[in-house]
Order: structure tokens, then C-alpha cells, then sequence
């Protein structure tokens, strides 16, 4: 199984263009046969396109100079010599393509097709022929191909969700995932089991369609890239609503979520603005009167919702929740 890269950086080069051939004419009943040198073909050209088949960048791990095909010389009789391919580099939805000598974004590539040239193929050489004149009948010389321009990107994942999945390490987010969705995370009974981002998604019988992002868990100073925090907050930016998944066996919930609410305000203050829900997971292995309490604890306790992931308690009740969320 591929390691899960959400970042990296490529060298991209645009084929470079052919060289014009230098030929002459030799035919029985032409005495005088003038340069007949052709031109060579133009290098290919770049391109980075979004593509649904890859889910992270780690195909582009191996080979990290990527060259469009050069264009062939040019050949007597004025043929013209074949144009390179142009280079297509599929990447997931929602990569970032960004130079990375300035660091300006060259494009965002959010929709499934979505595609940019990174590099233009070199424009190829004229050959002798072009250069035959009233005063140069018999040019000896050809032009040379133009090298392809070449560029080095940083390429940053950040996945594209509806939902995103926000809680401690051990919180319950995979197992709510592979309950609710198609997904199916590695789960385990301790904290940091989810290494790397997982996206699954939603598919109900009313035609409701929606992608949910389980993403590592935050622990204090995450936005400083402590534990797995900065993997995790990248990949949060894009979604339109936050669950926060408690653990309803947690001794200071309310704490819990100030944590989370923090990491998130002081990675990006626009993140706390997004439409959001409270859900206290594995409520099935505490007692209603303590589970209560803790609800109590919370300064706003009105998006809150008991769920247990393992007994599927309240989950269709939960789906509905985001379904109204999202038509707003």
C-alpha cells in the first residue's frame, strides 16, 4: 500500500523544440537544385489536470522530473519534423500548484478536469530552405531548436469535503466514518490510529450526496505542528461544516472542546465561522445522569447530539442534522 503524500515538489520541463534541417535538392533534371532543409517540430507542452482516479500525490513519488516529448529535426524535401507530445500529470482534486522559487500559486484545481499549463515546449528550428533569399540562394545553415522552459512546483493536497471530522486522538471519528459512509479507516483502541486523511462518502436514499473527511486527531499546539496537527489542518480548510466529536467517557469534555475550538481559531479565525455541530461519541459506555452533566458544562449546549457509533444510536438522526446544515 502507497504511503499517503499531501505535498511535494517537481521539476517540470517543456520538450524541447527540434532542430531545422540544412538539405539541398539533387534531382536528375534540376541542374540548380536549391536548400530544401525543412523545419523542426515544436517541443510539448505541460500540463497538470485534476483527475478522480488518485486520491493523494504519492504516484509522483518515484519520478520527479517530468519532460514533455522534444520535437524531431526537420528533414530535407522541406518535411517538417513531427511536434512532441504535450505532458499530461494527473493529480487528486484539490491540489494546489504553486511555483516554488516565488511561491505564487499558479493554479487551484478543484473540480474533477480542472487543468493548467505549467511549461510551454520549445518552438522548433527553421531549417536552410527558410532561409533562401535573392542574395543567400544556397544558405548552409539551420536554426537550432529552443529549449522547453522548465519550472519547479510545489504541489500541496488539500482535500476537498463537506464535512469535516474534528476530535482528540481516539475520539471515535474513523468508526462514525465507516459507519455513515463507504469508507473504511483503520480502527483501533488507541489514540493516533488515523495517520493520514480519509474521505468517505454519503449516499442516501433522498438523492443527498456529501463527502466526510476523518482527518488525524488535534492535541494542544497541533497548529504549531505538534502530534499530527498540521496534517490535519490543511485538510480542513475546504469544508463547509465542523463536527466536533467528544468523548462522552472524557472527564473534562468541556475543556476538550475549547482545546479543539482553539487549535482551530489560531491556525485560521475563519475556520470558527463555519456552521458546526457537538457530538458526544461512545455514549454507550456511560451513564445518562453523568452524560448529562457533561452536556450541562457546555456554554452553548444546543447543537449537541449523544451518538454511539458502535450501537449506530442516533446516526440517521445525525445525517438528517447535516443535511439541513448543508442546504443553508
Amino acid at each position: 500500500m502507497s504511503k499517503f503524500t499531501d505535498a511535494m515538489n517537481i521539476h517540470v520541463h517543456g520538450g524541447d523544440g527540434g532542430s531545422g534541417a540544412v538539405s539541398f535538392r539533387r534531382e536528375k533534371y534540376i541542374p540548380y537544385g536549391g536548400p530544401d532543409g525543412g523545419d523542426g517540430g515544436n517541443g510539448g507542452s505541460v500540463f497538470i489536470r485534476a483527475h478522480a482516479s488518485y486520491t493523494n500525490l504519492s504516484h509522483l513519488f518515484h519520478d520527479k522530473i517530468y519532460k514533455a516529448g522534444a520535437g524531431r529535426p526537420g528533414m530535407g524535401k522541406k518535411r517538417h519534423g513531427h511536434n512532441g507530445e504535450d505532458l499530461i500529470i494527473n493529480v487528486p482534486s484539490g491540489t494546489q500548484v504553486c511555483d516554488y522559487e516565488t511561491g505564487e500559486m499558479i493554479s487551484d484545481l478543484l473540480v474533477e478536469g480542472d487543468s493548467v499549463l505549467i511549461t510551454e515546449g520549445g518552438v522548433g528550428g527553421r531549417g536552410n530552405a527558410f532561409f533562401k533569399s535573392s542574395t543567400n540562394r544556397s544558405p548552409k545553415f539551420s536554426q537550432p531548436g529552443i529549449p522547453g522552459s522548465k519550472k519547479i512546483l510545489s504541489l500541496n493536497l488539500k482535500l476537498i469535503a463537506d464535512v469535516g471530522l474534528v476530535g482528540l486522538p481516539n475520539a471515535g471519528k474513523s468508526t462514525l466514518l465507516s459507519k455513515v459512509t463507504n469508507a473504511k479507516p483503520k480502527i483501533a483502541d488507541y489514540p493516533f490510529t488515523t495517520l493520514t486523511p480519509n474521505l468517505g462518502v454519503v449516499e442516501r436514499g433522498d438523492a443527498s450526496y456529501y463527502k466526510i473527511a476523518d482527518i488525524p486527531g488535534i492535541i494542544e499546539g497541533a497548529h504549531t505542528g505538534h502530534g499530527l496537527g498540521l496534517s490535519f489542518l490543511q485538510h480542513i480548510e475546504r469544508v463547509k461544516v465542523i463536527l466536533f466529536l467528544i468523548d462522552a467517557t472524557e472527564k473534562d469534555p468541556a475543556y476538550n472542546l475549547h482545546l479543539l475550538k482553539s487549535e482551530l481559531n489560531t491556525y485560521n479565525k475563519e475556520l470558527t465561522t463555519r456552521p458546526s455541530y457537538i457530538l458526544f461519541t461512545k455514549v454507550d459506555l456511560v451513564d445518562e445522569k453523568d452524560l448529562q452533566k457533561k452536556i450541562d458544562q457546555l456554554d452553548n449546549n444546543n447543537n449537541v447530539l449523544a451518538i454511539s457509533s458502535i450501537k449506530e444510536y442516533n446516526l440517521n438522526k445525525l445525517l438528517d442534522i447535516i443535511d439541513n446544515i448543508l442546504e443553508y
